[in-house]
């Protein structure tokens, strides 16, 4: 058995421009109005954020779980029985 990772590492994008690259065209948009719209003290959390977007993104399990969800054959229950059971509108 070995420790290699089944995919190549690619560095994650952590620039502006680097992210903005990275983005599908119909996510890019919306990160640079976010990007124009923060000041000073936000920009930072808004580059963290869609770092944090890009690797989710890019995880091939998410799309596997979306769809698994989507069918509804995703492991686990939903929000809203739990909230039911517990007595929870």
């Amino acid at each position: 058995m070995t420790a290699q990772p089944v995919e190549p590492h690619r560095p994650h994008p952590r620039t502006q421009d680097e992210i903005g690259a990275a983005l599908p065209p119909s996510q890019r948009m919306a990160f640079y109005r976010d990007m124009g719209s923060a000041d000073e003290h936000e920009i930072a959390g808004v580059l963290r954020r869609w770092r944090l977007r890009l690797e989710l993104y890019s995880d091939p399990a998410t799309a596997r779980t979306h769809a698994e969800v989507q069918q509804g054959v995703a492991p686990g229950r939903a929000l809203s029985a739990v909230l039911r059971e517990r007595g929870r509108p």
